[in-house]
């Protein structure tokens, strides 16, 4: 599974590394609302809810669905603009004025997507003029839960007094908390940038992506990005600008704007723990796959142990030579066990490490 982009033609000048204060505001209200996907960001979360208004709390839950579950590309709202090329803006207020340049049917598509399952890859039905679609827009929503129904239905019914409630709201929290983050995270971004920026024009796409993130792969003959993630997506370039939005709140989650005739948008984290490089999701899911099966699972309880060989482990066992070395076959292939010689001996053992993070592997797979 993987989301893949299109850039067959891609010129290097229509490719651009800059920061986006209002997707960073996004990245941040995400983290106040699910602090569990940041643990790195406790500390941050808990001050800024010690001090939070009541009121602006409120309001911060009415509409979460468009960056508690995942992240809206109402953050993003640059890649919707018609050209195909326009930037970030420089400050909140620049880039809120670029969500003001949304059409109303953008809008409200976008605010949509999520809590509606209405689909971002294909071209949008204009949900404010089907009457159908707007059924099944609401009859979705209500099942999410009443709150969610009402804030969709005054979206649909007034989209203009929507746009205006979230704008004065995300001014609110720019003044409650943001306002005091962003100097210190806008130097951090634009380092990340310039680095980037730095790399493309030095050495190449491919240098400049790969650096992005482990889970960027380029394949520039096929003319091709393709993202290490568990969903399915495509886009094409064709004549627009590949963005890359760097965030440093939004670790781990690598977003991918791929929404129908907007911009394509890789919105990546930066400053990350990064101890070790996560495996892939194939990789991830070989190693799941090899420790489903039971007897695999009895060997991994004697290899944690201790070093065995094939004939020691034929004999714990009570199974064949040819049995036995197909099974560690599978487990050395997912990279779960290690194997040395001694003399004329192979002895082989778990990777206690690799185990052991499987969880925190599968937890960021989920959540990239």
């Amino acid at each position: 599974m993987s989301v893949s982009i299109d850039i067959a033609g891609l010129r290097p000048e229509r490719v651009a590394v800059v920061p986006s204060p209002l997707a960073e505001l996004g990245s941040a209200l995400h983290a106040l609302s699910e602090p569990g996907h940041h643990p790195g960001l406790q500390g941050w979360v808990t001050g800024v809810t010690a001090r939070l208004d009541s009121h602006l709390a409120d309001r911060m839950c009415e509409a979460d669905f468009l960056w508690r579950t995942t992240f809206s590309d109402l953050f993003l709202p640059f890649a919707g603009v018609p050209g195909g090329s326009t930037l970030p803006g420089a400050t909140l207020a620049e880039d809120l004025d670029l969500l003001d340049k949304l059409t109303d049917e953008q809008f409200v598509d976008a605010a949509l997507e999520f809590t509606c399952a209405l689909p971002a890859a294909t071209p949008a039905s204009d949900v404010l003029a089907d009457s159908e679609l707007r059924r099944r827009a609401l009859e979705l929503a209500a099942a999410r839960g009443p709150q969610q129904l009402r804030f969709s239905q005054r979206l649909l019914e007034d989209p203009p007094r929507i746009r205006a409630w979230l704008r004065r709201f995300l001014e609110d929290c720019d003044e409650m908390f943001f306002a005091d983050a962003w100097p210190r995270l806008r130097h951090q971004l634009a380092a990340d940038a310039r680095h980037k920026t730095d790399l493309l024009r030095h050495k190449g796409l491919t240098e400049a992506l790969t650096a992005v993130s482990p889970a960027v792969g380029v394949d520039e003959a096929a003319g091709r990005i393709t993202i290490d993630k568990l969903r399915q997506g495509h886009t094409v370039i064709r004549d627009r600008s590949l963005l890359l939005v760097p965030t440093s709140l939004g670790w781990p989650h690598l977003q991918v704007l791929h929404r129908h005739g907007w911009q394509p948008v890789l919105h990546y984290p930066v400053g990350s723990p990064g101890l070790t490089v996560p495996p892939s999701v194939d990789q991830l899911t070989m190693r799941m796959t090899a420790l489903s099966h039971p007897v695999r699972m009895q060997l991994c309880r004697n290899l944690a142990r201790s070093t065995y060989t094939t004939s020691e482990l034929v004999q714990i066992h009570g199974m064949t030579a040819p049995e036995i070395s197909r099974h560690l076959g599978v487990l050395k292939k997912a990279g779960l066990i290690t194997t040395r010689r001694r003399g004329r001996y192979v002895l082989h053992q778990l990777d206690v490490t690799a185990v052991a993070r499987l969880g925190s592997d599968f937890l960021e797979a989920l959540l990239r």
